[in-house]
């Protein structure tokens, strides 16, 4: 294993922020390469345990030459984040000083322009240098996976409509228990790797990347970093690269994915109508029926009709609900993936900021 570090110069005089790459030297020049990220969310540290696991089986493969194709592995890929705080609260979605999401604003190019991407690199804030040079790592491999976590959440994922079904064995060997299918229309990281594929030619879009996946990972949810569920993970990453021929002396084929996979559109997403305290009625993994009753606000306690029950719009999986319990006014509370679409409008792209 070879261990580097890409500095970042901050944007005041004195700070700089230092960014460990791992990478692990493949046998086979031609098997596809593969990145692994986690924690761009700089507080979702599911993924960032899991990679600690996985490269101890990877730097025993390594040393037997048990790895047929090189492998870039970023566990924590935003320093940045990290480092922010807010009375005692870490703050790592968002770089206060630019109020963007880590995980939005990657530039969309094609990847015949991948080498622009550390030009005058100089020229830009803290932030975009970054995302340029994580973006730059990614479009190096063939297969790229960003692991993130959600509040209280299933372990699911989303993937490009582009890469399915072929992706199904990641989301067996991870165990997920739902995939959305993505559009491709936003500039969140995984996106951004999949538009630069699509537009490998200027001017002409594929459809479909055979041998190529770009994915954004829910590792469960928060505070889900434990021990025995980082091995858990680790093992099923391992289980993926075996069956892309990566790892290991046999490929391991995993059974048909058997969880939904629903277009974004059929995600409904149970939003406060006021704000106060929530009571949840159900919980992340339960089937739930159209007209049952999910969550109850307590917007007025103590008055005559000071709460308010919300009740389910369609038949459906509960994939995610807030951690939160005092909640804002159309504050997100819970994900829950359908079998139809939603009666809710929502712009192509991302299902939140």
């Amino acid at each position: 294993m070879d261990v580097s570090e890409i500095t970042i110069p901050g944007d005041t005089p004195g700070t700089e922020w230092r960014l460990p790459v791992l990478r692990f030297q493949g046998r086979d020049p031609k098997a596809p390469k593969v990145y692994i990220q986690a924690a761009l969310h700089a507080g979702e540290l599911p993924g960032t345990v899991a990679l600690h696991f996985l490269c101890e089986r990877l730097r025993q493969a390594e040393s037997e030459g048990g790895i047929a194709s090189d492998i870039t592995i970023v566990p924590q890929a935003n320093p940045i984040g990290a480092a922010q705080s807010h009375f005692g609260d870490l703050q790592g979605r968002f770089d206060l000083g630019s109020r963007t999401n880590f995980n939005r604003d990657f530039p969309l190019i094609s990847v015949a322009d991948r080498a622009t991407l550390l030009d005058d690199l100089d020229d830009y804030p803290a932030t975009d240098r970054l995302k340029r040079q994580l973006l730059h790592m990614a479009l190096g491999a063939d297969l790229v996976l960003d692991l993130h976590c959600d509040d209280e959440s299933l372990q699911y994922a989303y993937i490009d409509e582009a890469f399915w079904p072929e992706a199904a064995d990641l989301a067996t060997a991870l165990e997920m228990e739902a995939v959305l299918l993505s559009d491709g229309e936003s500039s969140a990281f995984e996106e951004a790797v999949g538009f630069a594929w699509k537009y490998e030619v200027p001017g002409e879009r594929r459809s479909r990347l055979p041998g190529r996946l770009s994915v954004t990972v829910e590792l469960r949810g928060k505070r889900d970093v434990d021990p025995m569920l980082a091995k858990q993970d680790a093992d099923g990453l391992w289980r993926f690269l075996a069956a892309r021929g990566i790892v290991g002396e046999e490929k391991v084929l995993p059974a048909a994915f058997s969880g939904p996979a629903v277009p974004l559109d059929n995600v409904e997403i149970l939003r406060a109508p006021e704000g106060g305290a929530v009571l949840f009625h159900r919980n992340i993994g339960q089937r739930i029926a159209e007209g049952e009753l999910l969550a109850t606000i307590v917007s007025r306690p103590g008055q005559p009709g000071g709460s308010i029950d919300l009740h389910a719009p369609q038949d459906g999986l509960v994939l995610t609900r807030t951690s939160d319990r005092l909640v804002r006014r159309r504050g997100d509370l819970m994900k829950i993936a359908c079998d139809g679409p939603s009666s809710a409008l929502r712009k192509a792209g991302t299902l939140e900021n």
